[in-house]
């Protein structure tokens, strides 16, 4: 036996290890559908590095791990769906379709290079009722899961799946599905995290066109219960939409990705 030799099998467990340690370090992220969509839920205290993005119409994508890494794979999916959309049909672009692009890229890193990408990554697609919503889990090594209900990702996950698992049921509204997905992030005797620490969207089957919705501001305080005032919208505005605005394509904020949707 050569020195320095290291079985496939010692080598992939090697990988996987490393992987898990770095994902464990990040804090969960919540997906879990509710009656009128789906819900990403992420305490997180930065407000430029998302870890809930819109990929597009119908499409959300929520991540935990290495920033550099999934904002690389969530560029690379806008890609693929604006290509796509663009010269088939925006109807064409789906979260199945994606996850397996994903699936593909995750494995071969893992395979291929020394070291792998240490992220988890959940691909949802809102349908026009709840049985048609696709919920797709990938882990660090390419493996997909088909969801249904709730996803937790990252950090003591299984904990916090377990918690989770005790409140959640088909049908809740959207108040008391971000109320079961805080519950299930905090730990027992603590303290839930600030709004200001949170990172709230939907993806919204009643909603006209695009789906994704940040919510932040007053309208995450009253879903929350906050005592904080609300503020009076301007007429006509949507003023509790993304800070990416409705006609934005809000899902390639550097700019340098052609959307080629023609918005």
């Amino acid at each position: 036996m050569p020195f320095g030799y290291v079985s496939p099998e010692q080598e992939m467990r090697d990988k996987a290890d490393f992987a898990r340690k770095g994902i464990a370090r990040g804090r969960s992220v919540v997906v879990l559908q509710y009656e009128k969509g789906i819900l990403f839920v992420a305490p997180n205290a930065s407000r430029a590095l998302h870890k809930i993005s819109e990929i597009y119409d119908r499409i959300g994508f929520a991540a935990v791990g290495k920033y550099n890494e999934f904002e690389a794979l969530r560029l690379g999916g806008i890609r693929y769906a604006d290509i796509n959309g663009y010269t088939y049909d925006r109807g064409d672009v789906t979260a199945r379709g994606l996850a397996n692009l994903y699936a593909q890229s995750l494995g071969m890193v893992f395979t291929e290079s020394r070291k792998p990408y240490e992220v988890e990554l959940v691909v949802a697609e809102v349908g026009e009722a709840p049985e048609d919503d696709q919920i797709y889990r990938l882990t660090f090594d390419g493996s997909v899961a088909d969801e249904h209900g709730f996803v937790v990702m990252g950090g003591v996950a299984d904990a916090v799946a377990a918690r989770l698992k005790d409140r959640f049921r088909a049908g809740l509204s959207l108040n008391e599905a971000l109320d079961a997905a805080l519950a299930a992030l905090t730990e027992p005797g603590g303290e839930r995290p600030p709004v200001s620490q949170l990172e709230v969207a939907v993806l919204d089957r009643t909603r006209e066109h695009r789906k994704f919705q940040r919510l932040t501001g007053p309208r995450l305080e009253r879903l929350l219960g906050s005592s904080a005032p609300e503020e009076t919208p301007p007429q006509g505005s949507e003023p509790e939409t993304s800070p990416e605005g409705p006609d934005t394509p809000a899902t390639a904020p550097e700019g340098d990705i052609d959307t080629g949707s023609g918005e």
